[in-house]
């Protein structure tokens, strides 16, 4: 059996599970790990037996041998690592938001434009069998002309007090529903027009909606609050509707699966992305691993998501984004 040589830069906690299932793949040798952070890099090399560590992203990425990453670091810290991987020759896998804006997004595009290697950007929910269902049913014509979609992904405030002074609800969790959205139509955004709402004291707001005007002249609707209350049983509270002119598609979350009380607490464990099963991590993240591994094996680009396509998605947050700012609508098209 082929084995792709990869590596991981970014060790947060995301990028954590990216080096558990990376090193559980029986076609992947996971070679070498980086963040700056000298004891989570060592705990972590430790604790998973990886063979190299490196504080400097420059040197995983100057091993001749590593032929694929994935990086998995703050959004904001994408477009150089990406830029440098490619043209280190690596395949790149890069988490979701694919940047912060759109023109970040375009150098990377140029980048990649310039190998031949793969640049999959990590839309985790496209690989969510609930989603992949949906879609093709809808691409069956099953529901007809879709002409509204509404899409719920809120989280407690507990969880997200860490993260709003990198990101907001909007980019953070909004930017899965918006991918979905245009995945699921294959329409484009016409106009955005978004409201928030600050409770703490972060650079980011605690909530966000924002509703889209599609070129199909479908309306979308995501929601996305950080700020459910303490002793709320969901980790992620998901859902996503589409309605169309013959019928309708209703996905609920995993959020209801599997219910444990203890006591008198409550709660939803995750039994779709990142799942715990006999010792190993599956579900939707294992899956998209999976896929990126084939696709640098075979020297093939993505046929599930393209780089075009999360640049795309990132373009209408930005928008979206401005304007909560500016509590105007603003035009895309």
């Amino acid at each position: 059996m082929k084995r792709l040589v990869m590596g991981v830069i970014g060790l947060g906690w995301f990028g954590e599970k990216h080096v558990e299932v990376l090193s559980s793949l029986p076609n992947v040798e996971l070679r070498a790990i980086s963040t700056r952070t000298d004891k989570r890099r060592r705990e972590i090399k430790r604790r998973l037996q990886i063979a190299a560590d490196y504080r400097d992203y420059h040197e995983l990425l100057a091993d001749p041998a590593i032929e694929a990453v994935t990086i998995v670091t703050h959004v904001d810290d994408h477009e150089q690592p990406v830029i440098d991987a490619l043209r280190a020759g690596k395949h790149v896998l890069v988490e979701k938001p694919m940047a912060r804006t759109a023109a970040a997004c375009d150098r990377m595009l140029i980048a990649a434009n310039k190998t031949d290697r793969v640049l999959m950007i990590g839309h985790i929910c496209r690989f969510n069998p609930k989603y992949a269902v949906a879609r093709e049913r809808i691409l069956a014509g099953e529901i007809g002309e879709i002409v509204s979609m509404y899409a719920r992904r809120n989280i407690p405030a507990v969880r997200s007090d860490s993260i709003l002074d990198k990101i907001g609800p909007l980019l953070g969790d909004g930017i899965h529903d918006t991918d979905l959205m245009l995945w699921m139509s294959g329409a484009k955004v016409e106009t955005a027009y978004a409201l928030t709402h600050r409770k703490r004291k972060r650079k980011y707001p605690d909530l966000g909606w924002a509703m889209y005007r599609f070129d199909t002249g479908a309306i979308g609707v995501i929601e996305n609050v950080w700020f459910l209350p303490e002793g709320t049983p969901f980790r992620i509270h998901e859902q996503f509707e589409i309605i169309g002119t013959k019928g309708a598609i209703y996905i609920h979350g995993a959020d209801m699966n599997v219910v444990v009380q203890s006591g008198q607490t409550v709660d939803c464990p995750d039994t779709l992305y990142w799942p715990q099963m006999h010792g190993e991590i599956v579900g939707a993240l294992r899956t998209e691993l999976t896929h990126f591994v084939s696709c640098a094996l075979a020297g093939k680009q993505s046929p599930v998501v393209t780089p075009r396509e999360a640049r795309d998605a990132v373009a209408v947050l930005a928008a979206a984004e401005q304007s909560a700012e500016s509590g105007k609508i603003v035009r895309l098209r």
